[in-house]
């Protein structure tokens, strides 16, 4: 296992429909990008910042990251770390892909999806949070959190926008202490081989109808090894996540 070299890639663009500019925001000091770097950093020798875009590639510059230029054209992180890792010199086993706006990934989430590899049959990996028992359904049924269901020997069955599985017989709201639901955390792993191919699938149905890409892979026949977290990431989509989030440094310094 220690024997594999990991490559860890940020993807990270200006241009936002919800939040433009959004790896440049400001956190308590330091931009988003530069903590999603140090965070990965702490746990992956070989970082870089894959952008399309001078205004990111100047602020990695500033802060002592690597970058690397890419097309403006990619429609997903997934194709922006391919062309990024075919433009990296080195001989890499397994391409991690965090992106730009997670600020609070865990160094040991990093870790853990790099132990996902000690697994010789993982060809992709990512991770996943149980609910908390405490939690409501109205937070396990809001579509902007995917759920994951899982085999025992934690491969991913299916992602999912609605709840899954659905608890027949069974009252909604307790639900959650009747049995665990996992929301998935999208941050992810990928032999650079098999990276390689997801990014010459076509686009399939399930992934249309759930606006989930990694359902394309296990539509074709991918499998995904899963990586149980307990830490909650914040993910930032808007502004007002990120004044979320500012409160959230505040109150954790």
């Amino acid at each position: 296992m220690n024997t594999l070299r990991f490559l860890a890639i940020i993807p990270a663009r200006y241009a936002s429909t919800r939040f433009p500019g959004k790896p440049l925001a400001i956190l308590d000091g330091k931009t988003m990008i530069q903590r999603v770097y140090e965070r990965v950093s702490s746990e992956i020798q070989d970082v870089y910042v894959a952008t399309d875009d001078d205004r990111i590639a100047s602020e990695v510059m500033r802060f002592g990251g690597k970058h690397i230029m890419t097309s403006p054209l990619h429609t997903s992180g997934t194709d922006r770390c391919y062309e990024a890792f075919t433009k990296i010199n080195g001989s890499f086993d397994v391409v991690i892909n965090i992106q730009g706006d997670e600020p609070f990934i865990y160094p040991e989430q990093v870790s853990l999806l790099k132990n996902c590899f000690n697994d010789s049959e993982t060809e992709i990996a990512t991770l996943v949070k149980p609910f908390s028992h405490e939690d409501i359904v109205d937070n396990l049924a809001t579509p902007n959190t995917p759920k994951v269901v899982i085999t025992k020997d934690n491969y991913a069955l299916y992602f999912s926008r609605s709840i899954i599985p659905y608890k027949r017989g069974t009252d909604r709201h307790i639900w959650l202490q009747s049995h665990t639901y996992y929301k998935h955390i999208g941050v992810y792993a990928y032999k650079h081989a098999v990276l390689k191919e997801l990014t010459q699938l076509e686009p399939s149905s399930l992934e249309k109808a759930e606006s989930l890409e990694q359902l394309r892979w296990l539509e074709n026949g991918y499998r995904i090894k899963v990586g149980i977290t307990e830490h909650e990431t914040i993910g930032i989509d808007t502004p007002e996540d990120l004044e979320q989030a500012i409160a959230f440094l505040k109150k954790n310094k």
